[in-house]
């Protein structure tokens, strides 16, 4: 060791998601002894890089980053440019020494970029890394800066590519892919799930090139900055930039000068214990060459820190296998998974398909030559079986395999449950933990999800297996916690008591009294809707209140699956004057949007871009309108039939009882959306029994039906009381209203609530008719307090201009749109390319 040497214990070089995972596992077996780690990325932690399409729109790191490491870690910023494994050093590039007792190469991958002509230009980049996206960003923001508009083509139609497609499409840019292979995905699905995934890409607006070879990248003629894509025979593609995600290539530099025996293809050679050829090194995850194999996905980098953390702590385990390369994902809002050998070419094989072109949906079974067990299957459009199939690759099936893929709503649809499972069967494979592994948790007191996470780690990587979790606690006889989320324990009735009883509107202080930790997307617009409901004169964009909404709710508009948004005013009743409809096909023209006609008696402008929603707003309010509140978990409208005016079987004023309905209650914030009809007698004409609340006429007032629709199943609503007077009705609506916002559980709509409940729709009954709780006047009061301090959120966020400043699709884009910006036309009216989403994580 060298005089100058830093002493750095156990060394990683490279701190993504593998040398954190080893550092987490090292420092746990061995708290006393010091861990250091070279990190060559900009900030000191560790982030998911599974998520990495997520951080566009939010564009806040915070939201990735991995836990915080032991005070035994510490992490250097740096990189690694020689290993002396004579001396046991590492230098790094700015001449700093660390010696090491052992080292761990962790340096993970690079993105392949092929040599073709013009791939040094600056308008080429790759998708890996976080600085990638901002970079990315920033180039689309430029290109948006001087043009208008902007155009991005993506070199790989593998996982990687259609994530790097759906993130710069979300970021506003016209998307192209191009693929080598002669479909998308070409690992993962076969030649008729790539055509469905094809099928369903394109039909978002992304333009899809297979077969394609592309030849060479140069500087257009015909527009500033902008490139030319070469694909051969395929033509060209004027774009105006590149994005390589064609594949990874081992992080292996430091190999050669060092005597590290590398694979055929690349990575640090290691053995089944993921040691080095030379004494002291060991190599993990992605750069690691295990039996000459890589591995590019989190599970098995994840199986290797492991091995060798317990090797180094005097601990050794048993040998690396060959990991299962099962995938699931949602790339651009479409299912896609592959499981077990789904390839298969043993000997007398059986192939199951389902193939439905009009919705989109494939699948695929390969059985043994008995059609007994399951060797893998592909799953395009619809996975939602994904986590009960890939556990039984190699076992006997339990029955018919038809009713593995049929359709839900299908005969066999409940044949199988996670019962069937053998206690081998792996219920996670990014962590390699068994079925008998979480029963052996439950055995040792893991009685919730979240425990079970925690001894197990099952769950908490891609996240795909939390439903079995729940299914296998279930199966055991254990009730489950209705705690919203990790970081609060409560459940969300528990948190609306808890913020009522203490009058606390501000999340931070809200979390660090009554939780822990940051928050999640799970409890942040949990705890926004219960301020909002609590709170009616503060304005849901108020201060730090923004940043806790969901895409729809921070842009008081529903966000679609293009990336514009939806217009939707109040019309209660359907009402509407002249004046009111001309202006909306004023707006519809001058903006060119889509214009519906909705199940709800309402207009609905679709395609508006962000920075247009406030002009449009203003038009809307200057013709008597205001927000509908579509976007938001509240009352969508109030649907009725003509009533009395105009019908003549009509035997209560509907139109005026459903205007009043709708006055009262527009804007009440609750636990998942809300509708409401009245109808003007039996005839039902309103269909108001499939609303959450159905209001009948009859000739001695009206019927009160709750818990009507619900959700996935329809379901029509029941009677809770009859033959009411107009107060009455009111001030029972009132009440079941308050009782079900104040007890229901996040996202739970009144018909599941009413189940939920013990003691069902008798029990609401007793509460709102009998105040068997002595809290009606409670309840009262609180629908009194909203109806006091309703506003229209349109309008009180066009009187704030700091609230205005946030509806810009770019933090530098020009004041005023470039009108030679030409937009591509949807087949039914309204433009179909959409500009920079704020966010991710819209809420249905």
């Amino acid at each position: 060791m060298t005089d100058q040497a830093i002493h750095a214990g156990t060394l990683v070089i490279g701190f993504g998601m593998v040398g954190h995972r080893f550092a987490q596992e090292y420092s746990q077996l061995r708290p006393d002894t010091p861990i250091t780690v070279i990190n060559r990325e900009t900030g000191d932690y560790a982030y998911d890089r599974v998520q990495l399409s997520s951080y566009v729109g939010t564009w806040n790191r915070a939201d990735l980053h991995l836990d915080r490491l032991p005070a035994n870690v510490t992490v250097v910023p740096g990189r690694a440019v020689s290993v002396k494994p004579e001396t046991r050093e590492v230098v790094l590039e700015d001449g700093r020494v660390f010696s090491y007792d052992e080292l761990v190469m962790a340096t993970g991958s690079r993105p392949f970029i092929p040599r073709l002509p013009g791939n040094k230009l600056p308008q080429v980049h790759v998708y890996r890394t976080l600085d990638d996206m901002d970079g990315i960003r920033s180039a689309i923001e430029g290109v948006v800066a001087r043009h208008g508009d902007v155009t991005a083509t993506v070199i790989g139609g593998g996982l990687l590519g259609l994530e790097a497609a759906n993130a710069v499409q979300h970021m506003g840019a016209k998307t192209h892919v191009v693929e080598m292979a002669p479909r998308l995905m070409p690992l993962q699905v076969d030649d008729a799930g790539g055509e469905v995934l094809s099928a369903a890409i394109r039909e978002l607006g992304v333009e899809v090139h297979v077969g394609a070879a592309s030849r060479e990248i140069r500087e257009s003629d015909d527009r500033v900055g902008g490139v030319v894509l070469d694909l051969g025979e395929q033509g060209e593609i004027e774009t105006d930039l590149v994005i390589f995600s064609a594949g990874i290539r081992p992080r292996d530099s430091l190999g050669p000068d060092t005597g590290l025996e590398l694979g055929p293809r690349g990575g640090f050679a290691v053995d089944r214990q993921c040691r080095t050829s030379i004494d002291g090194i060991s190599a993990i995850g992605e750069c690691a060459a295990v039996d000459g194999a890589t591995y590019g996905l989190v599970a098995p980098g994840n199986t290797m820190a492991e091995i060798v953390a317990r090797r180094l702590a005097g601990e050794p385990g048993p040998d690396f296998e060959d990991p299962d390369l099962s995938t699931k994902l949602k790339l651009m809002g479409v299912d896609v998974a592959s499981f077990g050998d789904a390839f298969s070419q043993e000997e007398g094989r059986k192939e199951l398909h389902i193939q439905d072109p009009i919705s989109g949906v494939y699948k695929k079974l390969i059985l043994d030559a008995e059609g007994k067990r399951l060797l893998g299957g592909i799953l395009v459009g619809e996975a939602g079986n994904y986590s009960m199939l890939r556990p039984m690759v190699g076992s006997e099936l339990p029955g018919d395999p038809v009713s593995l893929i049929a359709p839900e709503s299908g005969a066999g649809a409940s044949a199988i449950g996670v019962d069937a499972l053998p206690d081998q069967a792996q219920i996670c494979s990014c962590n390699n933990v068994s079925k008998g592994d979480v029963r052996a948790a439950i055995g040792q007191g893991c009685h919730s999800v979240e425990t079970l996470m925690g001894a197990t780690r099952a769950g908490t990587s891609c996240g795909s297996c939390i439903p079995l979790l729940k299914s296998i606690l279930e199966g055991e006889g254990i009730e489950q916690s209705t705690a919203v989320c990790a970081h609060f324990s409560q459940s969300r009735a528990e948190l609306f008591e808890i913020a009522q009883a203490t009058g606390i509107n501000d999340f931070p202080a809200f979390i660090g009294r009554f939780g822990r930790g940051g928050g999640c997307e799970v409890c942040k617009p949990t705890l926004a809707s219960i301020f909002a409901s609590l709170h009616t004169e503060d304005h849901v964009l108020e201060g730090e209140r923004a940043g806790l909404q969901d895409t729809n709710d921070r842009m008081l508009g529903n966000m679609q699956k293009n990336g514009t948004y939806s217009v939707i005013p109040r019309m209660p009743a359907g009402n509407v004057t002249g004046e009111q409809l001309i202006e909306i096909g004023r707006i519809a023209e001058d903006y060119d949007l889509y214009t519906k006609v909705t199940g709800a008696q309402r207009l609905a402008l679709f395609g508006a871009r962000v920075e247009d929603l406030p002009d449009i707003w203003r038009r809307l309010i200057d013709v008597g309108m205001e927000s509908g509140q579509a976007y938001g978990k509240s009352l969508r409208a109030v649907k009725s039939c003509v009533g009395t005016d105009w019908c003549r079987y009509g035997q209560q004023d509907s139109v005026a009882m459903a205007v009043r309905l709708e006055t009262r209650y527009r804007g009440l914030r609750s636990p998942h959306k809300f509708k409401m009809g009245v109808s003007g007698c039996a005839r039902e004409c309103a269909e108001a029994r499939g609303k959450d609340v159905g209001v009948i006429a009859t000739e001695n007032g009206w019927n009160l039906y709750v818990g009507g629709n619900g959700g996935a199943t329809p379901r029509h609503a029941e009677l809770l009381v009859g033959d009411l007077d107009d107060e009455t009705l009111i001030r029972y609506i009132d009440r079941y209203l308050g009782f079900y916002i104040r007890t229901a559980d996040r996202l739970q709509r009144t018909a599941a609530w009413q189940e939920s409940v013990d003691g069902g729709l008798d029990h609401i009954r007793d509460v709102v008719v009998e105040d068997s709780l002595g809290i009606g006047r409670d309840l009262e009061e609180f629908m009194a307090r909203h109806v006091t301090h309703y506003s229209d959120e349109w309008k009180a966020t066009l009187e704030d201009p700091e609230k205005v400043s946030r509806f810009v699709s770019f933090i530098n884009a020009p004041d005023t749109p470039d009108p030679t910006v030409q937009f591509e036309k949807h087949p039914q009216g309204g433009r179909r390319v959409p500009l920079m989403m704020p966010t991710v994580n819209a809420a249905k």
